[in-house]
Parts: C-alpha cells; sequence; structure tokens
C-alpha cells in the first residue's frame, strides 16, 4: 500500500461522503434565503431530531463496511451475503419503531430543545414528514456500507450523488417554485430517500456478489456471529450517542442565546459538516484497506495503512482549513441573507479555523478502528471526550456566551483525537498477534 493507492480510493470516497452533508446544508440555504431566521432554526432545530435518531443507528453503515471488507479480504461470498442481510432486518425493523413512535419522538424532542414557539412550529412541520423516511434512511446505510466494503465505491458515490440532486432539485422546487416552506424541505429529502433505496436495491441484486440462498437463511441468526455483530454495534452505538448528547446540548444552549444566534450556530454547524465529511472518506479509505488487509491476514498492509492514515489526517487538516479560509465569507452568504445572521455567523466562524486541525486524528483513525471491528476504543475515546465537554460547558458557558459554546465544542474534538491515539499501540499489538 502505497501514497497513490490510498488516495485513489479515499479521493472517490471523499466525493462520496461529502454529498451526505449536502442534504443539511442545502436544507438551511434554501430556508436561509426566507425572510424569517425562524426558518432556519426550525429546519436546524428539525435536522437534529433526525441526526438524533439517524446517527444512533450510523454504525449500520460502519460495522457494515467493516464486516464486508472483511468477508471479501477473505473472498467468502456467504459472509458477503450476510454481511448485507443481517444488518438489513435490524435497520429495518427500527426505522418501523420510528415511525411508530413518532410523536412520542416529537414531543420529547421539543421538551428537551425548547425552541422560541415561532421555531417550534417550523420543526414540528419538518419532523411530521421527515419521519416517514426513517426506515429508507437507515436501509440506506446498510446498503452503502455494503458497497463502501465491497470496493464498489463508483456506484455508493453515484448512488449518494442521485440521492442528494434530487434533494437539491426537489427543494427549489418545493420551496422557492411551489413556496411549501419547511414543509417543501422534508418532502423533498423524504422524496429523495425512499428512492435511494429503491436504486440501492437494484444495485445489490443486479450484481454477483450477492446470492443468496435457503441455507444462509439458517445462518443469519447464527448466535456467535449475531453477537460480534451486536457488540462492535453496541460500541458504536454508545460512541454515537456521545456524539449527539454533544451536539443536543450544543442545540439547546445555542437556542437560549436567541433566534438570531440559533440560526447563525445552524450555518456554522453545516459547514462543519462539510468539513468533517470530507476527513470521512479518508476514514472510509482507512477502513476499507484495514479490513480486507486483516481479511487476508496481511499485516504489513495494515501497518502501511496506519501510517497513511496519520499522514493524510495532517494533509487533509492543512487542505481544508486553508480553503475555508479563503471562502469563509462566501459560503456564509450562500446560507443566509439576513444580515444579523449572517454577521453573527462571521463572527462566531472564526472558531471553524481550528477545528481540522483539532478533529483531524479522531475522524480518520476512527476508520483504521472499524475496520479492524475494533469499536471499543473508538467507544471509550468519546466517553472521555464528552466528560471533556460537559465540564468545559459548566466552566465556560456562564463567563463566555456563545465563545463559551464553541470552544467546548473544540474541546470536544481534540479530545476525541488525543484519547483514540492512547489506543493506537494496543491495536497494534492486537493485529500482529493475529
Amino acid at each position: 500500500m502505497n501514497h497513490k493507492k490510498y488516495i485513489m480510493l479515499a479521493i472517490p470516497l471523499t466525493l462520496s461522503a461529502m454529498t451526505t452533508p449536502l442534504i443539511g446544508a442545502v436544507d438551511t440555504a434554501v430556508v436561509g434565503q426566507l425572510s424569517d431566521p425562524a426558518f432556519i432554526g426550525g429546519v436546524a432545530v428539525g435536522a437534529v431530531v433526525f441526526n438524533t435518531m439517524y446517527w444512533l443507528f450510523g454504525f449500520l453503515r460502519v460495522s457494515t463496511s467493516g464486516f464486508t471488507a472483511q468477508a471479501h479480504g477473505a473472498m467468502d461470498e456467504k459472509l458477503m451475503t450476510l454481511s448485507l442481510v443481517r444488518p438489513l432486518i435490524l435497520a429495518i425493523s427500527v426505522g418501523i419503531l420510528f415511525v411508530l413512535f413518532r410523536n412520542h419522538i416529537s414531543d420529547l424532542a421539543m421538551t428537551i430543545i425548547e425552541p422560541a414557539d415561532g421555531v417550534k412550529d417550523y420543526a414540528l412541520q419538518y419532523i411530521d414528514i421527515r419521519i416517514w423516511g426513517a426506515p429508507f434512511a437507515l436501509i440506506q446505510y446498510v446498503i452503502l456500507g455494503w458497497l463502501m466494503g465491497l470496493s464498489r465505491i463508483k456506484e455508493a458515490f453515484y448512488l449518494q450523488i442521485g440521492m442528494n440532486g434530487m434533494n437539491i432539485i426537489l427543494d427549489i422546487l418545493f420551496v422557492q417554485g411551489f413556496s411549501w416552506g419547511v414543509q417543501g424541505v422534508a418532502a423533498a429529502t423524504l422524496i429523495a430517500e425512499v428512492c435511494a433505496v429503491i436504486v440501492g436495491f437494484f444495485l445489490i441484486i443486479s450484481k454477483k456478489s450477492f446470492s443468496f440462498t435457503s441455507r444462509e437463511l439458517t445462518e443469519i441468526f447464527a448466535w456467535r456471529e449475531v453477537l460480534t455483530m451486536l457488540y462492535v454495534n453496541r460500541d458504536l452505538f454508545i460512541r454515537t450517542a456521545c456524539l449527539l448528547i454533544m451536539f443536543n446540548l450544543f442545540t439547546k444552549f445555542g437556542a437560549s442565546f436567541g433566534t438570531e444566534m440559533l440560526a447563525a450556530n445552524a450555518i456554522l454547524i453545516q459547514i462543519h459538516y462539510l468539513m468533517a465529511y470530507f476527513f470521512d472518506g479518508f476514514a472510509n479509505a482507512s477502513s476499507i484497506l484495514c479490513g480486507r488487509a486483516i481479511g487476508s491476514n496481511d499485516k504489513k498492509d495494515f501497518s502501511n495503512t496506519l501510517s497513511l492514515s496519520f499522514q493524510w489526517s495532517i494533509y487533509t487538516a492543512l487542505f481544508v482549513t486553508f480553503i475555508y479560509l479563503l471562502f469563509k465569507e462566501a459560503l456564509i452568504r450562500l446560507f443566509t441573507r439576513i444580515e444579523p445572521v449572517a454577521d453573527l455567523a462571521s463572527e462566531y466562524g472564526n472558531w471553524l479555523l481550528v477545528y481540522p486541525a483539532a478533529a483531524a486524528f479522531g475522524l480518520v483513525l476512527y476508520g483504521v478502528f472499524t475496520g479492524a471491528a475494533s469499536a471499543a476504543p473508538v467507544r471509550n475515546s468519546m466517553i472521555y471526550s464528552l466528560f471533556v465537554y460537559l465540564i468545559a460547558l459548566w466552566s465556560l458557558l456562564p463567563i463566555y456566551e456563545n465563545h463559551g459554546l464553541w470552544l467546548s465544542f473544540l474541546l470536544f474534538g481534540i479530545g476525541r483525537s488525543l484519547f483514540l491515539i492512547m489506543y493506537i499501540p494496543g491495536l497494534k499489538k492486537r493485529i500482529h498477534a493475529l
């Protein structure tokens, strides 16, 4: 494994990953052109609700990719099929539960975040429509993870590009053309998610890499393999829960500073997602290559991938920081034409200059651990980072208000990087002992 091979895999994965935050970014930008900042706030609160629901089960993509990459490295077609079917059953079950308990989810979210009345009304409109896409969103996670694990990167890329392209077109049509407001934004996302799953299933059944027999049906619930999947997913679930507690508290305290501040923070969080998902492409590359190396028992390839992951974390952080420095004001203006909101976003946006360096290692090395199906260190590093964040909020927020909120956010990013690096020696030792 060398730089050229690594980057040739990472580039399409990065482009693919970058399409994911475009849903929230486009939703925010489209309503940001409307006159009332409550529109942005409503979408921001609604997005937090769905981020909470979906990110908690984001392991469906990550672990599916890791297990599939190991099965692919071992050239085991049966395991490749089972690595899709098992998480698919879980995704469908959880998605249906989200729909059944949709009213309870809305009530709980509004109780926790406590948005202003105008913001609350728009948030509820957004949630009431998007919730019907929950099963499709989770199924899509599994499909993308499986395609990536098989190194079918172009298909995963085109699937995401298609979904997000449709979302963008429908956003503009429904909001600017039909004047549906927040409801139009939610409807656009729902339609795009359903269409993505339909196309995704077509990609699965059209290739020889998927074959399903009655024998494999009996092996879906082979308890040893299922428990291994659940243990990894449990740790990633806890990891994501920590991440969501951080973001929910960020939104809650940001809302306490007024609707304009909530809107400004929402814009900056969307820009942060664009940064984070740029790193996610490199994390996916590391996950696939590590899983493949372990599946084929190639320890040298694993060590090379680990080294490249460290190096490209640094290169990527420098690149992202440089791009943001050049286009910061233009990015903010893309999201809103409301001057007070844009001014606040510009002021607090300086904190994002530090974010790439703070979070780089945590974001990319996450892929190394998931590719190795070693999720406990990821879980632990996030728990420790959450404690750092809570202490920072308690000590900084009363003094520095929104600046304290952003500093706490950065300390969380630094923590997830440093705490995860601490587990690298143990991972190397375990892999070389196999």
